[in-house]
């Protein structure tokens, strides 16, 4: 079977196409034909070896933490071959492998029925950057959220700064605001039914917020950005607001104004770090205000879940599209076996 693999760690040029047996059943386990594999920032992260387990005893590998397939073969009573399903697995693309590759050898822990009224672009989309899941634990574990107050999430285009704009309404948020590093994409955004997108290209991110929050600022600032706009993130809350960090897309180094932590209120002496696992219990109260697994957290006063990008799984130059400034949704991997022919690329 074809996969996509890394043999040492370096940049997208690392990436190679690759012949593999196909992986054989265990009891429990079901064997997937992958039609979708999710691109996630994590991939880039494991692949340029900016994370601990990015080590030498933990190569060669393939990429992908998540995807959509049919169930190929099953040694579980759970699952019928033909069956559509989310694809997800402990440590996929980091310490095992994952699912860029035609078919996944899978506990059937590891997947669930994907609903009939969502297509594989939007399952994969659904899945990739575990956005929802991310931007609803940092609200209500690490900020705990209370209706009516105002969030922060900045880059509309990434899985982190979408979705948790999304929850945020979900949850009750007055307003829920992101915002875009260029008019076209803020344009799109405001299109696609995003409100309150700050064009970064046109005022500061500490400008856009006091503008719309009619000089207050926000409560909560969830930055799956970092770099330099964490600056600019913790001036825009308003006294005694929350920031949570839940990412480093825009660097992993970054410079803040002490005076914007002492006389916002950002001082606590209980002040500790914390690790949020993505575990059942927060899927289940994820599920709990609407988002259940596989299904859109859409409402009717709700945008619509972000478009794939596609890229041919032979087309390994075209893996940047995930960290292009220009992308506004998610990226998924196509070209995989579909009842023994290749699918071909539907373009979004």
């Amino acid at each position: 079977m074809k996969a996509i693999q890394y043999q040492s760690f370096g940049d997208f040029s690392e990436n190679r196409l690759v012949d593999l047996p196909r992986p054989s059943l265990k009891d429990g386990e079901v064997l997937v034909a992958m039609r979708k594999a999710g691109v996630n920032p994590l991939d880039n992260t494991f692949r340029s070896g900016h994370i601990y387990m990015s080590t030498p005893q933990n190569l060669p590998r393939v990429g992908g933490q998540t995807g959509v397939g049919v169930v190929a073969e099953t040694k579980s009573r759970d699952f019928l071959v033909g069956d559509r399903v989310f694809v997800r697995g402990p440590g996929f693309g980091l310490s095992a492998d994952g699912t860029w590759r035609e078919f996944v050898a899978v506990s059937a822990a590891g997947v669930s029925p994907v609903p009939h009224d969502i297509d594989d672009d939007h399952a994969a989309a659904y899945l990739a950057g575990a956005g929802y899941l991310t931007g609803y634990l940092a609200l209500t574990e690490l900020a705990k959220f209370k209706r009516g107050q105002t969030v922060l999430a900045p880059a509309i285009g990434s899985s982190v700064g979408m979705e948790t704009v999304q929850v945020a309404r979900r949850l009750g948020a007055s307003p829920a605001i992101s915002a875009a590093g260029s008019t076209e994409k803020a344009k799109r955004a405001r299109a696609a039914g995003y409100e309150h997108v700050i064009d970064l290209s046109r005022e500061s991110l500490k400008d856009g917020v006091l503008r719309i929050t009619e000089g207050k600022g926000v409560d909560v600032v969830v930055d799956g950005v970092s770099g330099k706009l964490t600056r600019d993130a913790l001036a825009s809350l308003a006294f005694g607001g929350t920031l949570v960090i839940a990412g480093y897309a825009g660097g992993r180094e970054a410079e803040v104004d002490v005076t914007d932590i002492i006389w916002k209120g950002c001082i606590d002496p209980r002040v500790h770090l914390q690790i949020v696992r993505p575990t059942n219990r927060g899927r289940r109260q994820l599920g709990s205000v609407g988002v259940p697994e596989g299904r859109r957290v859409a409402a009717d006063d709700q945008p619509s879940l972000p478009a794939v990008r596609g890229c041919r799984g032979s087309a390994l130059s075209d893996r940047r599209s995930s960290v292009r400034a220009s992308a506004l949704g998610r990226a998924a991997l196509t070209g995989a076996t579909r009842h023994g022919q290749t699918a071909r690329h539907r373009s979004p």
